[in-house]
């Protein structure tokens, strides 16, 4: 079924739908450093009819908290409670549902963001240290440790070859360590250009291990699935909105929500209407769309 174009006319059945709007952040609630004209007002709409908002991204490299002080500036309320990164999903899997033994560490490579999340819930990290030149002389310093229990690998600005041949080395010789990615987005964009995203960064590790990480965020289902134990989310009555319809908009797809796509980011209207493309439920210029004075 093609997607339906919201109107002045449906705008306002289409909020009354749900109770709980996901919202991807980059592309939906600003660009870069500026936010996106009326999005401010059409959030505090939403929650003077009591509607639940929650914010869904995929950057690992930003703590929540740090997110907090960004929505701030930009003019939108939010709590901590209210943002869900790839970064704090991870922390939820590991803490909630694969109960790591906090006796280990995470051998992380990503930015500090992560690692202030894995360590809120009671995991310790390795790993930030180790941008040191390694040279063939030098390889056998790094061996696997008893110590890792998983292998975290986000967006790391800081790369170097000694942390990925330490995730390598743990990875290949021990089967119980655990290989989670926060994301595995291809590119990242930023600026006037696309640069190498988690995802690509994800791939050396994928190709020299031969092994297959749980990836967390959007569009794999495990990140919904812990914003639903943690949010206790009724998906019938909840709308993913975004601005990227192989994340974003398949993400909700897959976790049986309806979705909104927004044409401020990725996404342009041809590419909505594809028909092979990921079928967005609706679809409207800008969030600001929703509230019917910025129509």
């Amino acid at each position: 079924m093609a997607p339906t174009k919201l109107s002045t006319h449906n705008a306002n059945a289409f909020v009354d739908q749900f109770d709980t709007f996901l919202f991807d952040c980059d592309g939906v609630l600003w660009r870069g450093p500026t936010v996106i004209d009326g999005v401010p007002e059409t959030l505090a709409m939403l929650r003077s009819k009591g509607k639940r908002l929650i914010f869904v991204t995929n950057n690992s490299s930003t703590s929540r908290s740090d997110y907090v002080h960004k929505f701030t500036k930009l003019g939108i309320q939010a709590s901590v409670d209210e943002i869900f990164s790839s970064a704090y999903a991870t922390a939820v899997y590991l803490h909630d549902v694969a109960k790591f033994d906090t006796a280990k560490k995470a051998y992380v490579i990503g930015g500090n963001g992560l690692r202030h999340e894995l360590e809120a819930v009671g995991i310790a990290t390795l790993g930030k240290s180790d941008t040191q030149n390694i040279s063939p002389a030098t390889l056998d310093e790094i061996v696997p440790s008893a110590d890792i229990g998983a292998v975290v690998c986000g967006l790391d600005y800081d790369i170097s070859y000694r942390k990925l041949a330490t995730a390598h080395v743990n990875l290949a010789n021990n089967p119980d360590c655990l290989f989670i990615a926060t994301n595995d987005d291809r590119t990242l964009p930023g600026g006037k250009h696309m640069y190498p995203g988690s995802g690509s960064l994800l791939s050396v590790l994928t190709h020299s291990t031969q092994r297959t990480p749980l990836v967390m965020g959007k569009p794999n289902p495990t990140m919904l699935e812990c914003v639903i134990q943690k949010c206790a989310l009724d998906p019938p009555r909840t709308c993913m909105v975004g601005d990227r319809l192989d994340t974003d908009i398949l993400f909700g797809i897959s976790g049986g929500l309806s979705t909104l796509c927004v044409l401020t980011g990725v996404a342009s209207e041809a590419d909505i209407l594809a028909p092979d493309a990921p079928q967005a439920t609706f679809y409207t210029t800008s969030l600001s769309d929703l509230d019917k004075s910025h129509m």
